[in-house]
This record gives C-alpha cells, structure tokens and sequence, in this order.
C-alpha cells in the first residue's frame, strides 16, 4: 500500500502531518490527521498557586494567549466567587474584542487567505503572504500591518504585554484605563473598523465573486453535517467573552445550552491510540466514531460554528452580513467547512464594531476596575470564544488555593474529529488512480486549515505514562536496535 505523507502541513499553529494510504488502484483508503506533539499544561498546572494560572496558560500558545489568559482569569472569578466591578468587565470586553478582531485578520491574510487570494492549486511558492500581498497591492498590506500594529500597541499598553498579558485579575483588571488611553482607542478602533469594512468587500471582490471559488466551497468533499456550538448572550447573539454556551444540532434546532461546570453534562472526551489530540464529542449521543450526519455526536465550534448556533449577531453591520451569509449559501444551519473564512470576516467586523462602541463607553474610564471581595477557592470554570472555538477552562484547588486538578479542553480539540472526516473526504475526492501534484495535496490541506486551527494549544496530559520509542539505525539506513517503554 503507497503511502503520501504531507509533513509537515503548513499554515497553522503547531505542528502536525497528513498520512494517506492509497490501495493497489491508487485510491485513497484513508486519511488521517496526526498530531506528534504532546504539551503537559494540565499536568504541571498541579501545585502551582491559582493566581498563576492567567500567566502561565498563555504560553501554551504565542498566537492566542490572549484566549488562555482571559479563560483563566474568568475561572478565577467563579473560582474565588467573585464578581468584577461594570469597568473592568467592560475593559475586559473590549481588549477582548481587540484580540478576535487582530488575531481573525492574521488568519485571514496570512494563513488561509493563501488559498484564495493567491488560487488553491497556485505555485507552492506564491501561496503566502508576500503572495497575497501580490494580489492585494502593496498599500493594503502596509493597512494591514499597521491597523493590527496599533491594536496591538494598546492591548500593551492595557494589558502590560500583547503575547503575555498581565491583565486580568480574579475580581477584575490589574489598572485603570489612562485618559490617553481613552483617546487612542476611539481612534484606533475607528481605523480597525475602516479596514474590518474593506476586508469584508475584498473577500466578496475576490472570493465570492469567482464562480470556480465559490463551486470549491460549496462542493461535497467540504461538506460536513455536525452539531456546533457557542457562546451567545441572552438575546442568542454571537458573544466572544461572556453569556452561555449553546448547543444546536445537524438541523439547527437547540439541543442545550450551559455554563460554568455545567459543561461535564454535555462533553465527553476521546481518546485515540495514533495521535495525541483528544476528541470532545456530545455525551447525550455517546461516542459514534467519526462519522457526520443525524444523530452524530460530534460538534463543532469557532465561526461558521458561532454563526449556526446563535441567532444573530450584536452589531449592525455584522449583522447584514450575517444575513447575507445565509441568503447566499442556502439557509441555516451551513455546513459547508470552507465557509469558515466567511464566518471569521463577519466575526472580525463584530469586533470592530464592538471596539468602536466600547471604546466611547463613558464606564471605561472608571477608577474602580477590581473587587477584592474573595472567597475560600474550591473549584471554577471560565468559558470564552477562542478564535478557534469555545475555550474550557477547569480548575480545582485546595483551601490555599493551590491547584489539585486542571481540565483544559482547547477549541482546536473540538474541531479535531471534523478536520479528519474532512481530511479523508476531500483526500478520496481529489486523489484518483495514483494521480496527485502540490495543488491536489493543498486542496487535502484546506480541509483542516479553515478551521485556524491551534495544535500547540490543543495538546495535553492523557492518563497513563509517556509512551517513548528510539530507533537507532546503521549508516545504511537500517534499523539496529529499537528501545520503548511501551
């Protein structure tokens, strides 16, 4: 059996490979995602003071800390039974808002734009950055550079440090915003709402404009039927930093919805002997292998999922273009995995539109940003929207408030079971009796790349021990001796 190994993939956080096996006619009999890396946040979380926890999490990733950071600080709030002043929960919203709005135009750009902006099955070497920057001319780029320069610039000044913040607090935020502060953050957001607009037209210039584009997305290879789930606020608006999590299925009707330590009712983990991702599914319907369709257990989360589990979005704009979303691609729920780039352009104009609204907020400009009214610990949850999807974090301690236990269950992990299907399905579609180049094999890695998926983030301590195994070869090549601890 001919094995194509896509190692490593490429437009992604952390590492990974596509393993494809072909049979004797040269046709796909399986595709898989694996994930080598394995990261022990959980585990040497134990022993360490809960009030780390907001400043050792956002090292598990360089590219979202922000996510980690503002999970685990919300889990100090429930797990010291505290409840932050209306300032700092709006200054939390809005640097909040800045991170989704930042961060989602890194994706789009940078990683999966590529495949759009530049074509699919365009040269290996101009799907990139510089070319896109190509397409888009050499002004937009600068835009670009500069507009998430300066947001970034205050969510230092607000937070102290962009990749690892010292920002969130339980019962608050670490300082009051400074009237200059005040003043650059109209101004800014302003700007990031400017570019949010023009980035919404590009992607309908570009993308939904071109008929070839438009056929790949909705083609049946990217098609997926799921449950998903999100965040949304009391009135089913898609929220990225508070409310309850909620939960529809393959049809878009409500299954459930919870918050806090609710969560163990509704997920369950998997665990699979070939990769060190876990994959979440819907503990009601019990694990069902990977397999989509009525009834399945898996759910999906981050934006296309966001959009089918809410009802709308909070902001004018976004909302119009939410609207349009649906009008253009049949209905809700939509299953199509490549609408995931659409999903991440509405969600970037929400947060742009928050930025501007928040930022104007008179409350932001309060002294009073943290409540030191703190409880004896015992055990919290905090729940935020990662870009890449609903982000859990668990902690439990002792009297001192020392951590006993950890549970992190990472929006790239709820997606893991999804990118496989979809990896395997478009693998069998595109590669047909032996015949495969780089723009084939790129098709096969868009599967998973809309999703923006983190595996830095996604891995972590499983029960049991390390399993290790060193293979010591000749200068020929051959194997000589093999040690495991397995």
């Amino acid at each position: 059996m001919e094995r194509i190994s896509i190692n490593p993939i490429t437009r992604l956080e952390g590492h990974g490979d596509i393993e494809i096996f072909l049979d004797e006619a040269g046709n796909v009999a399986k595709a898989y995602l694996q994930i080598p890396e394995l990261r022990g946040f959980e585990k040497f979380a134990q022993g360490r003071p809960a009030e780390e926890m907001p400043r050792i999490t956002p090292r598990i990733c360089g590219v979202c800390p922000t996510a980690h950071h503002m999970a685990s600080t919300k889990c100090l709030d429930a797990l010291f039974k505290v409840q932050p002043p209306e300032a700092a929960r709006k200054i939390r919203h809005l640097f909040y808002n800045m991170f989704m709005f930042e961060d989602h135009l890194l994706h789009f750009y940078y990683l999966g734009g590529p495949d759009f902006i530049v074509g699919p099955k365009a040269p290996r070497e101009e799907r990139n950055i510089l070319g896109v920057i190509g397409k888009v001319g050499l002004e937009i780029a600068k835009k670009l550079i500069s507009t998430r320069r300066r947001v970034r610039e205050l969510m230092t000044e607000m937070g102290g440090k962009v990749i690892h913040p010292v920002f969130g607090l339980p019962g608050g935020i670490s300082k009051p915003l400074e009237k200059e502060t005040v003043e650059k953050l109209k101004e800014v957001s302003s700007e990031a709402l400017e570019f949010a607009k023009f980035t919404v037209k590009a992607f309908h210039d570009i993308v939904l404009s071109n008929s070839q584009y438009v056929e790949i997305i909705t083609s049946e290879p990217y098609l997926l039927k799921t449950n998903y789930m999100g965040l949304v606020d009391e009135n089913n608006r898609v929220s990225f930093y508070d409310g309850q999590v909620r939960i529809v299925d393959t049809e878009g009707r409500e299954i459930g919805r919870f918050s806090g330590l609710d969560y163990l009712e509704y997920i369950a983990e998997h665990v699979e002997p070939w990769t060190y991702i876990k994959f979440p599914y819907l503990r009601k319907f019990g694990w069902k292998g990977f397999v989509d369709g009525e009834g399945t257990s898996i759910y999906r989360v981050a934006p296309l999922a966001r959009l089918n589990a809410s009802e709308g979005m909070k902001t004018p704009l976004a909302q119009e273009e939410y609207e349009r979303f649906y009008d253009t691609l049949g209905g809700k729920p939509v299953h199509h995995t490549l609408a995931y780039h659409w999903a991440r352009v509405i969600e970037a104009l929400q947060a742009a539109e928050m930025m501007v609204a928040l930022s104007r907020d008179p409350d932001i400009a309060s002294k009073q940003v943290r409540n030191l009214d703190l409880k004896t610990p015992e055990e919290g949850v905090g729940i935020v929207e990662a870009p890449r999807g609903t982000l859990i974090h668990h902690y439990k301690t002792d009297e001192r408030g020392i951590i006993t236990e950890a549970n992190l269950i990472v929006a790239t992990v709820a997606n893991a079971a999804s990118m496989n299907i979809n990896i395997d399905r478009v693998a069998r579609a595109m590669i047909k009796e032996g015949k495969v180049d780089h723009g084939i094999l790129n098709m096969v890695e868009m599967a998973f790349r809309a999703y923006d998926p983190c595996f830095a983030c996604a891995t972590h301590s499983l029960p049991g021990g390390f399993p290790i195994r060193i293979k010591i070869m000749g200068p020929g090549g051959n194997l000589l001796r093999e040690i495991t601890n397995l």
